[in-house]
C-alpha cells in the first residue's frame, strides 16, 4: 500500500508545480508518480490559483522595484564601462579578461535590442490587426 503524503508534502507538490508547470518535473522530485502530482494539483485548484497570483504579485514586485532602482543600476553600469574604457586598465588586461568582457557585453546588448525589435514586431501586428478591425 503506498504511502499517504501530508498536508506539507501536498503544498510542497503544488508549488513546485506552479513553479515549474510540469507533472513529470515535479513527480521527479518528490519521487511519487506524475498521476499523483496531477490528482494533487487537480484537487487543490483553488491552492494552485493562489500560488499563481502570489507568483504574478511577486513579480510584479520585483519590476517595481528594479523600476524604482533604474538611476542607480545605470550610475554603477556607467561606472563599470567608464572602468572597462580605461587606457591604464585595458593595458593592463589580459587578452582572455578584455575578450571575456565585451563577449558579455555583445551579448546583453545584442539580447537587449532583440527584445526591443520584437516588442517592436508585435506592437506593428496589433497596430494592422486594429486597422484591419476598423475596415
Amino acid at each position: 500500500m503506498a504511502a499517504r503524503l501530508t498536508d506539507k508534502q501536498k503544498k510542497k507538490i503544488i508549488a513546485d508545480y506552479v513553479q515549474l508547470g510540469s507533472y513529470n518535473a515535479v513527480s521527479k522530485i518528490h519521487g511519487v508518480s506524475a498521476t499523483t502530482v496531477k490528482n494533487v494539483v487537480l484537487k487543490s485548484s483553488d491552492f494552485v490559483k493562489k500560488c499563481e497570483q502570489k507568483k504574478e504579485q511577486n513579480t510584479e514586485d520585483i519590476l517595481a522595484y528594479m523600476e524604482s532602482k533604474r538611476n542607480v543600476v545605470c550610475e554603477i553600469l556607467g561606472k563599470g564601462l567608464d572602468v572597462l574604457n580605461d587606457e591604464e586598465k585595458l593595458k593592463e588586461a589580459s587578452p582572455a579578461q578584455i575578450t571575456t568582457a565585451l563577449g558579455t557585453l555583445i551579448d546583453k546588448w545584442t539580447e537587449t535590442f532583440e527584445r526591443q525589435d520584437k516588442q517592436l514586431t508585435e506592437v506593428e501586428d496589433l497596430t494592422l490587426l486594429a486597422e484591419k478591425l476598423k475596415e
